[in-house]
């Protein structure tokens, strides 16, 4: 079993390096905004994977407040965005 858990830990860790090469190049600040959402959901995923490897349920709290905070922190940055920028 631990070798799966290596592995999810693996593709987890390549989809977090590619998100954040997302972040940096950019080009548009809604591709930035998208891909800190999914780093929080990664994080969360990460969280969740770490908890089933122990066997332990203690961060079921923090697995759903930290992805409740990063659904509204992106529909309110996203709103942001949307009223000062133009895009069509």
């Amino acid at each position: 079993m631990s070798v799966v858990f290596a592995i999810t830990f693996g593709l987890l860790g390549l989809a977090g390096l590619l998100t954040l090469v997302r972040i940096v190049r950019g080009p548009r600040t809604l591709d930035r905004i998208l891909a800190v959402d999914v780093l929080v959901v990664l994080i969360v995923a990460g969280t969740a994977v770490g908890m089933a490897m122990s066997l332990r349920g203690i961060y079921i709290a923090l697995i759903v407040v930290v992805a409740l905070l990063g659904f509204v922190g992106t529909i309110s940055v996203v709103r942001l965005v949307e009223r000062r920028e133009e895009y069509r």
